[in-house]
């Protein structure tokens, strides 16, 4: 008799994107472990940027507040000349209010800070990060996945019913697998840092020696801290010191000034900036996500955005299928989710040569919300026929008011680890209520009242017309109300059967 697996799911590496895939499955009542080779938390700002879309995500999530509290909104950039001079510019495009898309511009907050944001909220499920823990041999089986642990005490091993490799960009995970990992070195070597400094003021992002790849230098001020992040590119081969002593000269080099002077080299790092693709994102029970699946470029802020996205989308999935939804669902996440990847890795690129050029603005197209499933096959796209937005595509929030006359939003309908179902107008479909599924009326004589026409407006639905929204927050299919058997048949497909 097959004896049953010692868990569910096996999360190996405790970044952003393992640790968003940790609390979604928590919150769905998985049964995981998740490991990290690391003996403390990563301590550095690698990443610094939550883009508008996964700022969605953590709302969902339950922390969006906690990280607006401790984060703040970037600041204008000065950009300074030989000849002593400045000048003040915006970095970031930011667009006016919109109700369908609630923020609207990137949140600055030092990657240190968002993951024990993460990781405190991961605790409030009864879960932790299991630090000193390495990966260190897996095998797969017709049922699950025999992974090897080994912690500075013991070595142990464990079967899950699946395991994901969140392990970054020298991923163990993928290595064992055999999955190629094409692209290529950019020809930048930089230097990123997190210091504290006297010298410089808070309100600014000070760039020195723009489109001078040998002089450049930018020291940012990380909002919520004491800190300031330096980042410059250095030369392709030799060492680069990064003493409090070496930055000091290199800044004094950069910038002409002797005033500017590094008290506590927080943490450092000297990398090779890459694009990088993995040829696979799932080899049957085992999966890849974040940096284990692509590497990036830092500009435009998008490596830790898609890798927080890559484990919003597996999470819901994972559990779908753990609880009797068809196999093949999981196919979807490669589907969706590689395409993605590589448009982003195209952006990240082309900024990259931009900051070469000493052209440094960013604006919607590094939010990520535009990012679309649509033509996928969880994208009922024969039901939308010309509607905008279409299946596949980032559902909308909206401002609803209750029949009781109190304020609500459809990303309030939404949060949660549920679907959704909204029918527009007095037209009920005969579609059965059944866990995992929440269905609301929109319109004259439903629960909730669409203010201004929002919802209509944003949804291009008609009375009848039926919106179905997946856990991660995009649309599934829009049918007609008389198309009950269109709705019923995607939900079977996603394991919500009657």
């Amino acid at each position: 008799m097959e004896q049953p697996a010692d868990v569910d799911v096996l999360i190996c590496g405790a970044g952003a994107s393992g640790l968003t895939l940790a609390i979604d499955l928590a919150r769905r009542g998985v049964a995981f472990r998740i490991i990290e080779k690391l003996p403390a938390p990563f301590a550095g700002s690698r990443g610094k940027g939550i883009q508008p879309r996964s700022q969605e995500v953590f709302e969902d999530l339950g922390i969006i507040d906690r990280l607006f509290a401790l984060g703040g909104t970037y600041p204008p950039q000065r950009e300074y000349l030989s000849d002593g001079s400045f000048a003040d510019s915006v970095l970031m495009e930011v667009s006016d209010p919109n109700p369908a898309e609630p923020f609207n511009q990137p949140l600055m907050i030092p990657q240190f800070v968002t993951e024990q944001v993460l990781r405190d909220r991961l605790a409030e499920f009864g879960h932790q990060v299991e630090y000193g823990c390495e990966l260190t041999g897996l095998e797969q089986g017709a049922d699950d996945v025999t992974a090897r642990l080994t912690t500075t005490a013991q070595e142990r091993v464990i079967r899950a019913r699946y395991l994901v490799g969140a392990d970054g960009g020298r991923s163990f995970v993928r290595s064992v697998l055999g999955v190629g990992f094409p692209g290529k070195t950019l020809g930048v070597r930089a230097l990123v840092a997190d210091v504290t400094l006297e010298g410089l003021s808070t309100d600014v992002w000070h760039r020195f020696g723009e489109g001078d790849m040998e002089r450049q230098i930018a020291i940012c001020p990380l909002a919520g801290t004491n800190l300031f992040q330096i980042q410059a590119p250095v030369p392709l081969e030799g060492p680069v010191g990064v003493s409090a002593a070496d930055l000091d000269v290199m800044i004094a080099d950069r910038t002409g000034r002797s005033d500017v002077r590094i008290g506590i080299v927080g943490w450092a790092s000297v990398y090779s900036m890459n694009a990088r693709l993995a040829d696979r994102y799932r080899v049957e029970r085992i999966f890849l996500v974040g940096d284990a699946a692509h590497t990036h470029p830092p500009t435009g802020g998008q490596g830790l955005n898609t890798s927080v996205q890559d484990a919003y989308n597996l999470g819901w999935k994972l559990a779908a299928v753990l609880n009797g939804a068809p196999v093949s669902l999981l196919d979807s996440y490669e589907e969706e989710r590689r395409p993605i990847a590589a448009g982003i890795l195209g952006l990240s690129t082309g900024l990259l040569t931009q900051m070469q050029q000493g052209v440094m603005r960013r604006g919607r197209e590094v939010h990520q919300l535009d990012l679309s499933y649509a033509g996928g096959s969880l994208a009922a796209a024969d039901c939308d026929s010309g509607l905008t937005p279409k299946a596949g595509d980032r559902a909308p929030d909206a401002e609803l008011t209750g029949a009781a006359g109190q304020g609500r939003r459809l990303f309030d309908l939404f949060a949660g680890p549920h679907w959704t179902l909204l029918r527009y107008g007095s037209v009920v479909p005969e579609v059965s209520a059944r866990q995992g599924l929440r269905i609301h009326g929109i319109g004259p004589g439903c629960e909730l009242r669409d203010n201004g026409g929002q919802f209509q407006r944003f949804y291009g639905v008609k009375t009848g017309d039926c919106v179905l929204v997946r856990p991660d927050g995009y649309i599934g299919l829009i049918a007609a109300s008389a198309r009950i058997s269109d709705i019923e048949d995607y939900l079977a497909k996603v394991g919500l059967s009657q």
